[in-house]
């Protein structure tokens, strides 16, 4: 069926149009691919200096291979630039949920951080809803005010910012000291201090961009058209996503027993997660307990380290090495880990 580019806003900036005919399934993300290189192209951004790629999944090609997932071909859903996000992960997510028995009715991730995965689950309408959880206040206040209904006022307040050194430096006091600071506007000081401090953390004693891209200092990841309208896309999908009011454990808990649910699980790794986070404590053993005792599927990711593969040991659960690339482009490895990881190779 037929898309007019009419039915949605804004409006295409980059010339003419015209029609094109695919499987109604597809349509949606089409369109949203469509409208994200429009916006792109219009506005002249290349966020990561990379080119936007039209990603496609050849049928019968095994996941399960030596080389790192290109991320620049991933579609980039999340405001946050995120220090140990999983936009690398996307399709073995995808994978993972199009394998199991029935399409899930409950996707959770009860560690969201950039929420990269339940965007794409809700984007993709690859389970019934999303429902995320996240501990880190300031992070959970963007996510609370954009699923609440406030992302538009969130997208203007980003266009309408003016950054400098002096207005940035001001903002984060701001953030550091404001007990009374309403939760829309400690959503906008978290995505800015997210976007303007070194690699994206925003844990204690994280420096401001000196350098960055193109020598363009704190400006170097401030791109206030592409944050405006992934929030506006985010809002699009208000139906399909939900935030929780509570841990990433109670968030477990609720769900455990529910058969039809899926568990996405991506806890602050025990290595780096002290330089990287606010909230980075984790009793991974209580985790591992419980996963080993809900009733839907889960996939959880994690750092290779030994204490997580003597826990995949004990608590009998398949875990396998995945290479990736970190934000210094450095090649690495991290564990997938389930009950049965046999769907990686099919």
């Amino acid at each position: 069926m037929a898309r007019s580019s009419t039915t949605y806003a804004p409006k295409w900036h980059c010339g003419k149009t015209c029609v094109l005919r695919v499987p109604e399934v597809l349509a949606d993300e089409i369109m949203a691919y469509a409208r994200d290189l429009d916006s792109t192209r219009a506005n002249e951004i290349r966020e990561n200096s990379a080119n936007y790629t039209l990603e496609t999944e050849p049928i019968n090609k095994p996941l399960y291979t030596e080389k790192p997932v290109n991320v620049a071909s991933v579609p980039q859903r999340s405001p946050f630039r995120y220090p140990g996000g999983k936009t690398w992960l996307v399709p073995i997510l995808r994978a993972w949920l199009r394998a199991l028995p029935r399409k899930p009715s409950l996707f959770l991730e009860p560690f969201a951080g950039g929420g990269i995965a339940s965007l794409t689950v809700s984007f993709e309408k690859l389970a019934g809803h999303a429902i995320m959880a996240e501990t880190d206040e300031g992070v959970a206040s963007v996510w609370k005010t954009i699923l609440t209904g406030q992302g538009h006022w969130l997208a203007q307040e980003i266009l309408d910012f003016e950054l400098t050194i002096g207005n940035v430096r001001k903002s984060l006091e701001e953030d550091a000291n404001g007990s009374a600071v309403s939760l829309r506007r400690r959503a906008f000081l978290t995505l800015l201090r997210n976007r303007v401090q070194r690699g994206g953390i925003m844990a204690p004693g994280a420096s401001l961009v000196k350098t960055g891209e193109n020598n363009r200092g704190i400006g170097s990841r401030w791109y206030p058209e592409t944050l405006a309208r992934r929030i506006r896309e985010i809002d699009m999908n208000l139906h399909r996503l939900s935030f929780y009011n509570g841990d990433g454990f109670a968030l477990i808990d609720e769900y455990m027993v529910d058969p039809q649910a899926a568990f996405y699980i991506d806890p602050p790794y025990t290595k780096a997660a002290k330089r990287l986070y606010r909230n980075w404590q984790v009793d991974h053993r209580q985790l591992f307990e419980k996963m080993a005792t809900v009733s839907g599927s889960f996939l959880m990711s994690y750092d290779n380290e030994k204490e997580i593969r003597d826990l995949s040991r004990v608590f009998g659960f398949e875990c396998r090495p995945l290479r990736m690339k970190n934000s210094h482009h450095a090649e690495m490895t991290e564990l997938l880990i389930g009950r049965d990881l046999n769907w990686l190779d099919h």
